[in-house]
């Protein structure tokens, strides 16, 4: 069982930045995957960021090319999302999740394929 709890949310201009912390309190391993959700009001829940635990690699939805940067800290058992240059389109709840099969396999985006999940932390942008 991984317990995952998300922070850093908030409210920012269009243009700010925010970093958001997912803390896990079981050990991350190498067969792990940890992303970054959100969902937008209105929307369906979109995968936004991945980092797969056994060599760092990491993935990004489009949208967010070049403006999030998702990083581990292995000691601390912990997945970080930095997101600069903030935009109005970016508000929505977000959600750390946990895939504990992704081996070396390639992540994927369907969140159905994710065995844990945190609460969530809103992030509000204004114009």
């Amino acid at each position: 069982q991984v317990l995952l709890v998300e922070s850093g949310g908030g409210l920012v201009q269009a243009g700010g930045s925010l970093r958001l912390t997912c803390e896990a309190s079981g050990r991350i391993t190498e067969n792990f995957g940890v992303a970054w959700f959100r969902r937008a009001p209105g929307k369906e829940r979109e995968f936004v960021a991945g980092i797969r635990w056994s060599d760092r690699t990491v993935y990004y939805v489009t949208s967010v090319e070049g403006r999030f940067t998702i990083s581990g800290d292995k000691d601390k058992n912990t997945v970080y999302l930095q997101m600069n240059n903030l935009k109005p389109e970016d508000t929505a709840v977000y959600y750390c999740a946990a895939d504990v099969h992704v081996g070396t396999a390639t992540m994927r985006g369907d969140y159905r394929r994710y065995d844990f999940w945190g609460q969530g932390t809103q992030v509000a942008v204004s114009p």
